[in-house]
């Protein structure tokens, strides 16, 4: 299982919300770089960047601090936020991501993700952000009454290989992940699963690796010293030797 280190930007801070809302917002870093060579210190191999800003807006915003991240450190990222078009997804690789993630517009265009999918392949993964099993939309400002298990069904149909389950709920609670809905999504769709939203300690990450996660994003949890990344990471190490 990958550890996600997660770096949510809203106007080129590092910040974090609780459950989505933006009038629950805490700044943790005025440079997002900083957090990321803290995370790639303690030993993080991927990050997890969301440019909130652009989630809402529906365009890219914060793509200064997205290129000063990827000219700081040397670990793949993965970015989601505000990536509708395909010439958003070329823009993002150009600039070194190494995987995109589409949120909204896997609702509203699939053929866009049929489009992304057959160009870039694995390297495109797609948020289920949900609200009560339904997913949201527009940086979780929209809802719908769509089931997140029936899209990542028909999305994994047209061969997306990575989903990333957030329970909006849980996002920033660290009340702990929704194990029950985690391991439905699981079980049902033929795909990585990444869990996100709620992981507050090492038995979080240990509860969502044995419900078959591929891999988990931590954000409060971290930023709040709940959890300390080198030992996370070497947890997961030592429960995939013992495998």
């Amino acid at each position: 299982m990958i550890l996600y280190p997660a770096i949510d930007i809203r106007g080129g801070r590092c910040v974090r919300l609780i459950e989505g809302d933006f009038n629950r917002e805490t700044t943790f870093d005025s440079d997002p770089s900083a957090a990321a060579r803290r995370w790639v210190e303690a030993g993080a191999d991927w990050l997890h960047i969301v440019d909130l800003d652009g989630a809402v807006e529906g365009r890219p915003i914060n793509g200064g601090a997205i290129t000063r991240i990827r000219a700081s450190v040397g670990v793949s990222i993965q970015l989601g936020g505000g990536l509708r078009q395909l010439t958003d997804l070329e823009a993002a690789f150009d600039a070194g991501v190494d995987r995109v993630i589409l949120g909204t517009v896997a609702l509203r265009d699939p053929e866009l993700v049929d489009s992304a999918v057959a160009r870039w392949g694995d390297h495109i993964a797609v948020a289920l952000d949900a609200r009560d099993g339904r997913l949201a939309t527009d940086g979780w400002l929209g809802q719908t009454d769509t089931s997140a298990v029936e899209v990542a069904q028909r999305l994994a149909q047209r061969h997306v290989r990575h989903f990333i389950y957030t329970d909006i709920r849980r996002d920033g609670t660290l009340s702990g992940p929704n194990l029950q809905a985690l391991s439905e999504l699981i079980e049902t769709v033929d795909a990585d699963v990444i869990a996100s939203g709620g992981i507050a300690s090492l038995d979080d990450l240990k509860a969502v690796a044995s419900a078959g996660a591929t891999g988990a994003i931590v954000g409060r949890a971290l930023y709040d010293g709940r959890v300390d990344l080198a030992e996370a990471l070497a947890l997961v190490r030592r429960s995939e030797a013992s495998c």
